[in-house]
C-alpha cells in the first residue's frame, strides 16, 4: 500500500518541472535576465533528532568497543558476506567439500578467530568449572584439598592471612565493579526502552508532517508561476521601451552622428550669418573713421604743398639749405596718408543676402523632426507588435491554466490521505506492541538482575566472611579454640566458594552466548552502518535478486538499471533533500508525457519571431533640408577676398606716426630762416598734432573702433575657415545622412531580428528561471525525506545504541566478574583455613617428642624418629607452649 501511495503521489510533484527538456536544448543568446524572486517554499519542522548521546555510561560503551576491536581487529569482510549471501549459505552446507567453499569457510574462521578463541575459553571455563568443583568437593570429603580440619601453625601465618585477605578483598572489589557495570547496563537498557516510544512517536509525527506539508508545497510551486507570468506580461506590455528601445539604441549609434553633423552645419549657417553681419557693420564703422582722417590728411597735405610753393623755397634769393629742406618736406608728404584703407574693400552684402535666404529654412527644426522620427521607434514597435503581444499573453495565460488543470488531474490529496491513514494504522499496530515490549523488558530485567544476584550472593559471602573473619580473629587463640565469629567468617567464605562453583559455569555460558551474539552484531552490523560499508553490501548488484542490478528500483519501479542505491537514498534523505531527488523520479517519470514543454517555449518563440517591424517611416532629413545644405554651399563665401581684408585689418591707422612727422617737420622748419614760410610750416605741424589728438588717438582708443577691427578680424578668419572646402563638407554631411537613412530603410532587418531574438530570449528566460527554480525546489525543498533517514537512524539507535551496547556492556561486566570468581575461589579456600575452628592441632607429648598424631608406628618410622630426636634442640614447653605438649619442629621456624 505504501509503495503504491508514493508512486501515485509523485506525478503531482513532477508536473511542475515541465519545459526543461526543450528549453535546455535552446542556446541562450543573452545573459540570464533579471533574477526573479520566488520566495521560499514553506517547509514544516521535523522534530526527530536522530542522534544519541549515552552520557556517562558511554565510557563503558567505549571500553566494550575497544575490547571488541582488540578481539576482532579485522576489516569488515564485505566480499565474504556478499559471497555467502549470494549462495544463501546453502552451498556451503551441502557442498562444503568444494575448494571454493572450503576457502570461504576458512575466511569466515579467520575473521571470527578472535571470537572463536574467546568463546572456546568461555566454553572451557563453563565445562571445567563444574568438573573441578565436583572433584574438589569429593577431594575435601576425603579430608584432602584442605578438607582436613587441621592447620599447622607457622611463623608467617599472620602474614599469609593478611595477604590472602587483601587479595580476596581486591578480587571481590573487581567482581563488584563488574557487577555494577552489568547492573548499570541493565538499567540503561530498561530506561532506553522507555525512550523507544518517544522516538517512534516523533518519527510518526514527522511522517504526518511530511504528508501534510507536501500538498501545500506543491500548491506553492504552482502559485509561483504567477511571478514569472507577471514579469512576462510586464515585459510584453513594455515591448516598446524594451524591444523598441534596444532597436533605437542600436540605430542611434549610426544615426545620431549623422544628424549631429547636420545640426553642426545648421549652427555654422547661423554663425556665418553673424560673421557676415559683423563684417558689414565693422567695415562701415572703419570706413567712416578712416574716411574723415583721410580727408583731413589730404587737406593738410595740400596745404603743405601750397606752402612749399612759396618763393622762399625755390626763389633764387633763397639759400641752398632752405631749398633742400623744402625738397625734403615735399618728398615726405607721400607718407602723410592713412595706412588701412577700408574704403577699397568690397562689401559682403551679396553673401549676406544669400545666407539670409538659406536661413529662412529652419534646418534645426528639420533635424529635430528627424530625431523625433527616430525616437518614435518604440511607439512604432508597439503599434506593429500589438497583435503578437496579445497572442503571447494568451499563450502565457494558457500555460498557467494548463499547469493548474494538470495538477488537479492527479488526486494528490487523496493519495496523501491514504498515506496518512497507512501511517496511523502502522503507528497503532506499534502502540499495540508496547505492552508486550514492556513485559518482555521486565522479564529480561528480572533475568539480568537474577544473574547479577548470583554474583552478588558470592560477593556477600566473601565480604561477610572477610568481615567476620577479620573482626573475630584472635591471634592468641589456637586453631581449635577460635571464636564463633571467626569460624562463621570462614564458613561464609566456603559457602561463597560453593556458590561460585554452582553459578560460575552458568554465568560463563550465558556470557559466552551474549558475547558471540552482541559482539558479532556490533562488528557486522553497527560498525559497518556507521562507516556505510553495510550499504555497500546491500547495494551489491544482483545480491537480493539475481535479475536485479539494483534491488530498490527493481522492486519499486521494475527497472534495476536505474542508479538508485540504498546508500544514495539514505545519504540524500540524511541531507533533508526532496524525495524527488532521493528516489530519482526524474528518470522514472517521463515529464514530456505529462506536459509537453514545447508548448511553453516554441509557441512563444514562434510568435515573437514572427514580429515584423518596418522602420521605413523614419525620415532623418527631408528634401527641404538637403536643398538647404546645398544652397548654403553655394552662398558665395568662397568669392570673398579674405587676404585683402586680413591685410587691411593688420595695418596701422596711418603710414607714419603723425607726432613724429610733426616733430620732424618742426625740426626742419627751425632750420629755415624766419619768415612767412617758417610760420606757415609750423602751423601745419600744429595741425598734424591736432589731427593726431582729435582723430587718431580716439580712433585707437575708442572701443567702437577697437571692437570693429577685432570683429572684422575674427569674422573674416571664421568665414575663411567655413568657406574652406564648404561644398565637399556639405556633400559629406549629405552622404552620412543618406547612409544612415539607407541603414534604417534597407539594412535594419538584421538588427531587428537580432534584438527581437534577444527580447525573445529574455521572455523565455523567465520560464527558464521558473523551471530551474521548480527543479531545484523539487530536489531540495519539496517533500524533504529526512523522516525516512530518521527512521533508519532510529532503528540503528534502538538496535545498536540501546540494545547491543547495553547488552555488550552487561556481558563484559558479568564476564569480568565471572572470570574473577576463579581466583576468588582459590583465595577464599586458603583464607577460610585461617578463620575456621579446626578439629585438631599440632600437639607434642614432651620435650623429647614430636607430634605423633600424623606419624605411623612402623619400625622404619620409629627408627627415624629416634634418630630425629637426637638432632632437635630442647625447649621449655611448659613455659613457652603451655597449650601444646611439644613445640613446633625446628624446621617450621
Amino acid at each position: 500500500m505504501w509503495r503504491t501511495g508514493i508512486l501515485l503521489l509523485l506525478p503531482g510533484l513532477l508536473l511542475l518541472a515541465a519545459g526543461e527538456l526543450q528549453l535546455e536544448k535552446e542556446p541562450r543568446r543573452l545573459p540570464p535576465p533579471g533574477k526573479l524572486d520566488f520566495g521560499y517554499v514553506p517547509a514544516g519542522l521535523y522534530e526527530t533528532l536522530a542522534h544519541y548521546e549515552p552520557g556517562p555510561i558511554g565510557i563503558l560503551f567505549h571500553m566494550v568497543h575497544t575490547f571488541l576491536y582488540a578481539v576482532q581487529p579485522n576489516a569488515f569482510p564485505q566480499d565474504l558476506i556478499v559471497k555467502l549471501a549470494k549462495d544463501k549459505f546453502g552451498a556451503i552446507q551441502t557442498e562444503y567439500q568444494k575448494p571454493e567453499n572450503i576457502v570461504l569457510t576458512l575466511q569466515a574462521i579467520y575473521y571470527e578467530i578472535g571470537f572463536l578463541v574467546c568463546a572456546a575459553v568461555g566454553l572451557l571455563f563453563a565445562v571445567l568449572i563444574p568438573l573441578v568443583g565436583l572433584f574438589f568437593c569429593m577431594c575435601r570429603c576425603c579430608d584432602n584439598c584442605g578438607g582436613e580440619m587441621h592447620q599447622r601453625q607457622r611463623k608467617n601465618a599472620d602474614c599469609r592471612r593478611g595477604l590472602l585477605g587483601t587479595l580476596l578483598f581486591s578480587t571481590s572489589l573487581v567482581i563488584t565493579i563488574g557487577v555494577l557495570c552489568a547492573y548499570a547496563a541493565n538499567q540503561n537498557l530498561s530506561s532506553q526502552v522507555k525512550n523507544i516510544r518517544r522516538l517512534v512517536n516523533s518519527n510518526m509525527r514527522d511522517l504526518h508532517t511530511f504528508a501534510n506539508d507536501t500538498p501545500m508545497q506543491i500548491d506553492y510551486l504552482i502559485s509561483q508561476y504567477a511571478t514569472a507570468k507577471k514579469k512576462v506580461i510586464y515585459d510584453l506590455n513594455h515591448i516598446g521601451p524594451l524591444l523598441g528601445g534596444r532597436i533605437h539604441d542600436q540605430l542611434d549609434k549610426e544615426v545620431h552622428p549623422a544628424l549631429d553633423r547636420v545640426l553642426n552645419m545648421a549652427g555654422a549657417m547661423r554663425e556665418t550669418k553673424e560673421a557676415l553681419e559683423n563684417v558689414s557693420v565693422s567695415l562701415e564703422v572703419l570706413q567712416e573713421g578712416t574716411g574723415k582722417l583721410n580727408f583731413n590728411l589730404s587737406l593738410v597735405r595740400t596745404s603743405i604743398n601750397r606752402t612749399l610753393n612759396d618763393p622762399g623755397c625755390h626763389d633764387e634769393r633763397s639759400d641752398a639749405t632752405t631749398a633742400q629742406l623744402c625738397r625734403n618736406i615735399r618728398q615726405s608728404l607721400s607718407q602723410l596718408q592713412i595706412s588701412a584703407n577700408f574704403t577699397r574693400l568690397p562689401r559682403v552684402n551679396t553673401q549676406l543676402e544669400k545666407v539670409n535666404e538659406v536661413l529662412r529654412t529652419d534646418l534645426s527644426t528639420i533635424v529635430q523632426r528627424g530625431f523625433s522620427s527616430l525616437n518614435d521607434t518604440p511607439h512604432m514597435v508597439i503599434e506593429q507588435t500589438r497583435s503578437v503581444v496579445e497572442n503571447v499573453q494568451n499563450l502565457v495565460d494558457g500555460i498557467g491554466h494548463n499547469i493548474s488543470s494538470f495538477s488537479k488531474a492527479f488526486p494528490v490529496q487523496n493519495f496523501l490521505s491514504n498515506f496518512t491513514i497507512f501511517i496511523s494504522h502502522t503507528h497503532a499496530k506499534i502502540e499495540d506492541h508496547y505492552p508486550e515490549i514492556d513485559k518482555m523488558d521486565f522479564y529480561r530485567w528480572i533475568g539480568c538482575i537474577g544473574l547479577c544476584c548470583m554474583v552478588v550472593l558470592v560477593l556477600a559471602f566473601n565480604y561477610l566472611g572477610l568481615l567476620c573473619g577479620t573482626l573475630g580473629y584472635d591471634k592468641h587463640a589456637s586453631p581449635t579454640t577460635r571464636g564463633c565469629i571467626s569460624n562463621t567468617g570462614g564458613t561464609m567464605l566456603m559457602a561463597g566458594v560453593g556458590f561460585s562453583f554452582i553459578f560460575s559455569w552458568v554465568l560463563m555460558g550465558l556470557v559466552t552466548t551474549m558475547f558471540l551474539a552482541g559482539g558479532n552484531i556490533e562488528k557486522l552490523v553497527c560498525d559497518p552502518f556507521h562507516t556505510k560499508e553495510l550499504f555497500k553490501v546491500v547495494d551489491t548488484p544482483y545480491l537480493v535478486n539475481p535479475e536485479w542490478r539494483n534491488f530498490i528500483p527493481g522492486y519499486m519501479y521494475n527497472d534495476s538499471e536505474l542508479e538508485l542505491t540504498a546508500e544514495t537514498l539514505y545519504s540524500t534523505c540524511k541531507e533533508n533533500k526532496g524525495i524527488y531527488l532521493a528516489m530519482r523520479l526524474d528518470k522514472v517519470f517521463n515529464i514530456s508525457t505529462f506536459l509537453n514543454t514545447t508548448v511553453f517555449t516554441k509557441d512563444v518563440v514562434s510568435q515573437l519571431e514572427s514580429v515584423k517591424i518596418d522602420l521605413r517611416g523614419i525620415i532623418l532629413l527631408e528634401a527641404e533640408g538637403k536643398q538647404n545644405l546645398l544652397d548654403f554651399s553655394e552662398a558665395g563665401l568662397s568669392e570673398i577676398n579674405y587676404a585683402d581684408y586680413l591685410e587691411e585689418v593688420n595695418k596701422g591707422v596711418t603710414v607714419v606716426d603723425l607726432l613724429s612727422f610733426a616733430r620732424e617737420l618742426e625740426a626742419q622748419t627751425d632750420l629755415m630762416p624766419r619768415g612767412p614760410l617758417q610760420t606757415a610750416l609750423k602751423g601745419h605741424s600744429g595741425t598734424l598734432r591736432q589731427i593726431h589728438t582729435q582723430q587718431i588717438t580716439p580712433m585707437e582708443q575708442a572701443m567702437k573702433y577697437v571692437r570693429a577691427r577685432g570683429a572684422l578680424n575674427q569674422s573674416m578668419r571664421f568665414l575663411e575657415r567655413t568657406a574652406s572646402d564648404l561644398p565637399n563638407k556639405v556633400l559629406e554631411v549629405l552622404d552620412a545622412i543618406e547612409a544612415a537613412q539607407h541603414l534604417i530603410s534597407h539594412n535594419a532587418t538584421h538588427l531587428i531580428s537580432r534584438e527581437t531574438g534577444r527580447y525573445t530570449t529574455t521572455i523565455v528566460g523567465y520560464f527558464h528561471q521558473y523551471i530551474e527554480w521548480v527543479k531545484t525546489s523539487l530536489a531540495l525543498e519539496v517533500a524533504p525525506c529526512k523522516p525516512f533517514s530518521n527512521m533508519v537512524d532510529t532503528a540503528e539507535i534502538i538496535t545498536c545504541s540501546f540494545l547491543v551496547d547495553s547488552m555488550n556492556t552487561f556481558w563484559m561486566g558479568l564476564g569480568c566478574s565471572t572470570l574473577f570468581l576463579l581466583p576468588s575461589i582459590i583465595l577464599a579456600v586458603k583464607l577460610a583455613k585461617f578463620y575456621r575452628r579446626m578439629d585438631t592441632e599440632d600437639v607434642y607429648d614432651d620435650i623429647e617428642t614430636i607430634p605423633m598424631k600424623t606419624v605411623s608406628q612402623s619400625p622404619v618410622n620409629v627408627h627415624l624418629i629416634i634418630l630425629f630426636r637426637e638432632s632437635i634442640p630442647t625447649y621449655d614447653t611448659m613455659n613457652r607452649f603451655p597449650r601444646a605438649s611439644a613445640p613446633p619442629r625446628h624446621i617450621d621456624w
